[in-house]
């Protein structure tokens, strides 16, 4: 059996970076909303946060997927999530484009720390 440890850390805004997740309370709603989503796709949610326009969210890799498709599986349901519980008084959207990059073993506690920083906001 092979064990893999890959740890990608995405960040993504929201269309136009609109503050769209305006509240403390609807972001963690929509953190664990993400984190149960991940977890049914066999996607490692090792931390999440954000402000009300954008998200850090660093995963553990299945090494089924890869990163656009991490990507694209916690964006694009999220995202109809949000609308479909009419969760934001406009039409919700992430943006397009993400950032994505790999987090060594080392910088786990570094980069968990900077994502944990985005709570206070």
């Amino acid at each position: 059996m092979s064990l893999i440890k890959v740890y990608i850390h995405y960040v993504w805004s929201t269309k136009n970076r609109t503050p769209f997740l305006d509240s403390k309370s609807l972001r963690i709603n929509v953190w664990r909303h993400i984190r149960r989503n991940a977890r049914e796709k066999g996607i490692f949610v090792d931390m999440i946060s954000g402000s009300a326009d954008h998200c850090h969210c660093m995963v553990s890799m299945n090494p089924d997927l890869c990163i656009q498709d991490v990507s694209r599986l916690l964006k694009g349901e999220s995202s109809h999530w949000i609308n479909e519980n009419n969760l934001t008084k406009e039409k919700f959207k992430w943006q397009d484009e993400y950032f994505a990059t790999s987090v060594s073993i080392d910088d786990l506690p570094r980069v968990r720390e900077y994502i944990k920083q985005h709570n206070k906001k």
